[in-house]
């Protein structure tokens, strides 16, 4: 399956609410969310109150939207939460916050995880000193994650620096000066700030 590749607003319409998946422009009055906040479509406006199914269906194309993964790579993910020990649904969101396409936006070096994947397939960061160039890439304790020599010098990172939003996160200590992070423990359900309720995603794939 080929990846989306059209208009990403209409997948926030269609969720009903913001994905944030547009960087500075889902906080702006030009957001199609908050104009039409509907589905898209001819009978975006006329859809019946979902099923049960239709809700969990619903959580877990959300949860790929926001993370720009595909329906083979969201079922690999769960199989691999779901091994794990702990709570399945934390565990999944867990692994899916340590993609380094994640890992790269929650570092504040792009606007959104679309461009953070983008960045990450031109080869421009490192971990461990080594590039590594696939947004999948699952980091873990203790990577480093670094610009790669060359890069650090182009007028889009100059302006990283400049414009350094920071992280949010407690799980990443970022080096903004030297465009660097280092991921310093698991992230904790509490500071992976989505609206997700990952309970239906595991009752829809314990079916």
């Amino acid at each position: 399956m080929s990846r989306y590749t059209g208009p990403v607003c209409r997948l926030c319409r269609r969720e009903g609410q913001k994905l944030y998946l547009k960087g500075d422009k889902c906080y702006t009055d030009k957001c199609p969310v908050a104009k039409r906040n509907y589905a898209p479509g001819q009978h975006g406006q006329s859809r019946k109150k979902l099923t049960e199914y239709g809700l969990q269906l619903r959580e877990k194309q959300k949860v790929r939207r926001y993370y720009g993964i595909q329906e083979s790579q969201m079922l690999k993910y769960f199989n691999m939460a779901d091994k794990m020990k702990g709570i399945t649904g934390e565990n999944l969101l867990k692994i899916l916050e340590s993609r380094l396409d994640n890992v790269v936006y929650r570092m504040g070096y792009a606007a959104s995880r679309a461009e953070a994947r983008q960045l990450v397939t031109h080869g421009h960061f490192t971990i461990n000193g080594k590039k590594v160039d696939i947004p999948s890439y699952l980091t873990k304790v203790g990577d480093e994650i670094e610009v790669k020599g060359k890069s650090k010098s182009s007028s889009r990172f100059k302006e990283m620096v400049e414009e350094h939003r920071g992280t949010t996160v407690k799980w990443i200590q970022v080096s903004p000066e030297e465009l660097k992070g280092r991921i310093v423990s698991e992230p904790s359900r509490e500071e992976i700030d989505l609206p997700i309720q990952e309970h239906l995603i595991v009752e829809l794939y314990s079916k």
